[in-house]
């Protein structure tokens, strides 16, 4: 399993806040609702995404934007021009106007998870939002800019279409559709962001293909808690300890061994927030001896310790 695919097994759009909108110029909107990740994409005309504190980026038609991080953000047709949002969606899920009233659902809802003012709107806006909890998807997270966008032109795939032709539908299993389709949507649009020749690529997404470091990539992720040394990673990769040592630092910013040991602190970080497992049994899943050598190694990353650090995870789930 390559470091994206398993990642993304950490970022889920289940059950999530998806929608279009239908608006004539001017209009603006404002998301409010904390989600880790946001994409927003103009199924008809243009608009411009303002993140707070940044600069208004255009979307042109079929353009694809993901907004990264817990921040609020807008969108409208006018940069320029003050325009009061027709809403402002919130972390409840609902919609409020400029001073923080609820809205009624009749004020601006069109149909079946469309929003807006008329039908036959000249404009048409999809938000779908992604939920990212754990270590392991903050490897992601912290890879990526604050927004990033996909020119439709540089799109290599056509999920959107898929996407936009079931989101007005209303049929037993539709939001298991409309999840799995729009995870395709995101995992497209990385893989085409990360290929644009400006994007800021990790260096883990570009070991995956590298002849050297992708295969032990693929063997610590595969086996994290095997008994693994410069040595043993460079016989998976087929060339002397040295070659392998100066490549791996080369594209990943680190040694082969602190990579592994920071993913294995990640997959506990995760575990101990997702199972009821034992911190001992953890400890050997990820490749420590015991619970006092995971305790050791998780304090001295995560300035915590396994035990306050799962009591901690549940307070903020509760």
């Amino acid at each position: 399993m390559d470091t994206l695919t398993e990642v993304l097994d950490h970022i889920r759009s289940a059950g999530a806040l998806l929608g279009q909108n239908l608006m004539s110029p001017p209009w603006s909107i404002r998301v409010d609702e904390c989600a880790s990740m946001t994409l927003v994409t103009m199924l008809r005309g243009d608009g411009w995404v303002v993140p707070d504190g940044a600069s208004p980026v255009r979307l042109r038609t079929g353009d694809i934007a993901i907004l990264t991080g817990p921040r609020p953000f807008g969108v409208t047709s006018d940069p320029g021009e003050r325009i009061p949002p027709l809403y402002v969606l919130t972390e409840a899920g609902t919609c409020t106007d400029g001073a923080g009233n609820v809205l009624p659902d009749e004020s601006i809802l069109l149909g079946v998870r469309t929003c807006g003012t008329h039908l036959e709107a000249e404009h048409a806006l999809l938000t779908g939002s992604f939920a990212a909890t754990g270590r392991v998807a903050d490897r992601l997270l912290n890879a990526l800019p604050r927004l990033l966008v996909v020119p439709r032109e540089r799109q290599r795939s056509a999920p959107l279409e898929l996407l936009e032709s079931e989101i007005g539908r209303d049929e037993p299993g539709q939001q298991a559709v409309l999840d799995r389709l729009l995870d395709l949507v995101l995992v497209g649009t990385l893989r085409d962001w990360f290929a644009l020749p400006d994007a800021s690529v990790p260096g883990w997404y570009r070991a995956a293909a590298d002849p050297i470091v992708g295969p032990s990539l693929g063997a610590i992720h595969a086996e994290p808690a095997r008994a693994w040394t410069v040595g043993s990673l460079a016989r998976e990769a087929r060339v002397s300890r040295a070659t392998f040592a100066r490549r791996f630092t080369d594209l990943m910013g680190e040694p082969p061994i602190s990579y592994l040991t920071g993913w294995r602190l990640c997959l506990a970080a995760d575990l101990l927030e997702r199972s009821d497992d034992t911190v001992e049994s953890i400890a050997r899943q990820v490749g420590y001896s015991s619970a006092y050598a995971l305790s050791t190694a998780f304090l001295r990353e995560y300035d915590v310790r396994p035990g306050k650090h799962r009591a901690e995870s549940a307070e903020r789930i509760a």
